[in-house]
């Protein structure tokens, strides 16, 4: 069997390489169609559009399609196989089916390693140049405000305010509640906050301190308040692409501080956690699924075999996005809904299989 592992699995290698880089190119023109206009606009030299912003663009497209297109390479390969009636030979020679898998399972394991190290490591310093380069010259992120913004300051301090304009550093409506054992014991209100750079401190306009003591309240109000905060421009300045800059050690570390501070955002970065252990594994489920799908002659030949190879990995591209933007959104059973399109694709593979004639 070692000479037909060799064989299925340089069919895979080849085929799977060539159809990764003829989508990358593919994607990688229509990108730099769309944004052709922007470095015209900003007047940027190639040495920097290819140095800053492919530098990291290119492997970041490498690693996002390549689930695809390892279940486009693995329909494209079998349904050759099965027209050949090359997989009749095989099983008729007593191989078992899941013994014909092996190859093809061997070969997404190896892909499934390479692209885990990929979205762990590599991946995240490629994307600090892009990220940097789309900040200046495309999304202009930090001219946007916030709003809604929850930030905890331990021990027992609760920050809010309903909208923050980075480009100023103020925000209006604050309120500072202090909790203790489930009890108010102290909320400060202010109409507006003002970050003062030289001072350090924080500037309220218009507060008002209510303070509880028992039963009773004692209220203090005035026009200007200087208060130092376990808080900085910093914490409200964060660009909304900063997960896609962190190694997987960097991105638990920011997670938990995140929680820490009781952010309302954690969800985006536990949405990436998942994501770069869901994405790796997809080559295994949807090498095993295209195995199965393809591994069928038909009369009707190969070019059936692989519309429906791509219908399908459109598919699972659209629960993909469907699944990582509801997570985003909503922040509810994120694990649950960023695997989901893997839990869903391995027991339709799973149907499939058993349907195979082995």
């Amino acid at each position: 069997m070692k000479l037909l592992d060799r064989y299925i699995l340089k069919k895979f290698s080849y085929s799977f390489l060539f159809i990764l880089l003829t989508l990358t190119a593919i994607i990688t023109l229509i990108d730099f169609t769309e944004k052709n206009g922007q470095f015209v606009k900003h007047k940027l030299e190639y040495k920097e559009i290819l140095g800053y912003y492919y530098y990291g663009y290119v492997p970041f497209i490498i690693n996002f399609i390549t689930p695809i297109s390892v279940f486009v390479t693995t329909v494209f390969v079998t349904s050759r196989l099965a027209q050949r009636t090359e997989i009749i030979a095989v099983m008729s020679s007593g191989v078992s089916f899941l013994r014909f898998l092996a190859p093809y399972l061997a070969g997404a394991a190896a892909i499934t390693l390479c692209s885990f190290v990929l979205t762990g490591w590599i991946l995240a310093k490629a994307n600090m140049k892009r990220v940097a380069f789309e900040t200046e010259y495309i999304t202009k992120f930090y001219y946007n405000n916030a709003q809604h913004l929850h930030i905890r300051m331990p021990p027992d301090r609760y920050f809010y305010v309903e909208h923050y304009r980075t480009y100023n550093q103020s925000g209006t409506n604050v309120t500072i509640e202090t909790i203790r054992d489930n009890q108010l014991i102290e909320k400060l209100s202010a109409r507006s906050i003002q970050w003062l750079q030289e001072e350090e401190q924080w500037q309220l306009q218009d507060w008002i301190i209510r303070k509880m003591e028992g039963i009773e309240e004692h209220i203090q109000h005035g026009k200007i308040l200087n208060v130092v905060l376990n808080i900085r421009p910093d914490d409200f300045n964060m660009n909304p692409n900063l997960h896609e800059t962190l190694t997987l050690p960097e991105l638990n570390t920011q997670i938990e501080a995140l929680k820490s501070k009781g952010a309302d955002n954690v969800h985006i970065f536990l949405t990436d956690k998942y994501v770069r252990y869901m994405s790796p594994f997809a080559a295994v489920v949807l090498t095993f699924m295209g195995v199965v799908v393809s591994a069928r002659k038909t009369r009707k030949g190969i070019g059936l075999q692989l519309a429906v190879g791509f219908i399908l990995a459109f598919v699972y591209v659209a629960c993909f996005l469907f699944a990582k933007g509801f997570a985003e959104a909503k922040g509810t059973h994120v694990l649950l809904t960023v695997w989901m399109p893997n839990i869903v694709f391995s027991i339709l593979g799973i149907i499939l299989y058993r349907l195979v004639p082995k």
